[in-house]
Formats: C-alpha cells, sequence, structure tokens
C-alpha cells in the first residue's frame, strides 16, 4: 500500500506500516483537536476535486459573514500559494501548505502550520485540503467536520465512484449551480440519490460562488454548530 495516500499496490509497503503511519497520525490529529477545543475554534476540513470551487467558496463565505465571525485558513496545494494569498485578499488571515507529491494534508502538516498562522481567535478555521477524492478522506486532521465540495460538472456518479470521502462528509455542497442552465445533461436528482446510497446521513446545499445562492444556506449550517452559539466578536481589519 502506498506509504503516502494508502492507495494503490498492497506489496509496496506492508499493512502493518500503513496502520502505524495511520496510528501515529490519529494521535497527533486529537493533538490538534485538543488545541482547537481549547480555543473554542470550529475546525472544518473542507475536501473536493482541483477546480471544485473551494477557494471561491471560502470568499464567498467572507463576504456572507461581513466581520461578524472571525475566520482563518490554510491552504494544501502541491505547489504554488495562489489560493491562500486569494484568501488573504478576501480578509482571511491565511497560509499555504505546499506538500510536493503528497496528494492530501495530514495531522503534522496541519499542526506545524498552526504554529505559523493567527488561529485562535478564530471562530472559524477552514482547512483546505488537497484537491483530491481518495486520499484526504483517509487522514484525520483533528477536524471537527468534514465538507466535501462537489461541482456540478463533475459528473452525478462521484458520490458512488469515491464512496469513501462521501461517506465520511457531514455536509456536500454541490458548487457551480449557476452553470446549470448551461448543463441541461445535469441530473441534480441523481447526484441527491447518489449521495442517499452513500452518506449515512444525507445532507446536501446547493450554492454558488458566483451569485451567492444558497451561501446563506451555508452559513446558517455552520452557525447552528454547539461551538458557534456564543455571541460572535466583531473580526478587526485584516
Amino acid at each position: 500500500m502506498c506509504e503516502t495516500c494508502g492507495c494503490g499496490d498492497s506489496n509496496l509497503v506492508p499493512v502493518e506500516i500503513h496502520e502505524s503511519l495511520l496510528s501515529a497520525n490519529d494521535r497527533l490529529a486529537q493533538h490538534n483537536r485538543d488545541h482547537f477545543a481549547a480555543a473554542s475554534t470550529l475546525a472544518i476540513n473542507l475536501m473536493g476535486s482541483p477546480g471544485c470551487g473551494k477557494t471561491a467558496l471560502l470568499e464567498a463565505t467572507a463576504r456572507q459573514f461581513g466581520g461578524r465571525r472571525r475566520l482563518a485558513a490554510m491552504s494544501g496545494d502541491l505547489a504554488t500559494d495562489r489560493d491562500a494569498l486569494r484568501l488573504q485578499a478576501a480578509g482571511i488571515p491565511s497560509l499555504s501548505i505546499t506538500t510536493g507529491s503528497g496528494c492530501h494534508l495530514d495531522a503534522d502538516l496541519v499542526h506545524r502550520a498552526l504554529h505559523d498562522l493567527l488561529w485562535r481567535q478564530a471562530d472559524l478555521l477552514f482547512i483546505e485540503n488537497v484537491g483530491n477524492l481518495v486520499c484526504p478522506a483517509v487522514y484525520d486532521l483533528g477536524q471537527t467536520l468534514n465538507v466535501v465540495a462537489l461541482s456540478v460538472t463533475e459528473g452525478e456518479d462521484k458520490p458512488l465512484k469515491y464512496p469513501v470521502i462521501f461517506r465520511k462528509a457531514d455536509l456536500v455542497l454541490l458548487t457551480k449551480i449557476d452553470l446549470l442552465p448551461h448543463l441541461p445533461q445535469v441530473n441534480v436528482r441523481a447526484i441527491e440519490e447518489a449521495l442517499a446510497r452513500t452518506m449515512p446521513e444525507p445532507r446536501m446545499l446547493k450554492i454558488s460562488a458566483v451569485t451567492g445562492e444558497g451561501i446563506a444556506d451555508w452559513i446558517e449550517w455552520l452557525e447552528a454548530h454547539p461551538s458557534l452559539r456564543r455571541e460572535p466578536a466583531l473580526a478587526e481589519p485584516v
């Protein structure tokens, strides 16, 4: 099994070694989780394919909150810091985690990034995972919630082809719905049915970062979490 992501030929790395790697990751993930709990910060692992709209979603989230909540983010990619720079421009304190050849973030990468990001005063910390529908599902980061962004352009069968990431999701965001009038072949009902066959408790919101449709519903879902029921502190300008 591949040492990096847990996929591929099982002859590459013995199962015992892979299990040991996951065990070590889980211990550090719990350490991260303790940090988040102590700071009363809601940590969200945002996953999805490259180009599904994760960064655009976070930009729209910052606009919708309008400073009512303190946000922070870390953005994982194999190379470049473009997404983190976009989030900074949107007013979200952010940093980039470049993995080189790694196809996912792990608890150690997140833990090290916490030392370089002003996150402890944040109400929400978004961990934008590397674009991938396979590997990010395997590694616990210490997050409170798992959210998967699925673009209408990706096909109706993705939840059936990549069930693990959807099975672990607390919420699926169907993104880029502003494109639906130009995609008559896309059957949203079929996507819902695929999620119903995959997720233990199917929950999907339809959103557009371009038009803002559905973003208020996304914010309402976030605000309903117990850790955000305290009175929000106004964010300082970045």
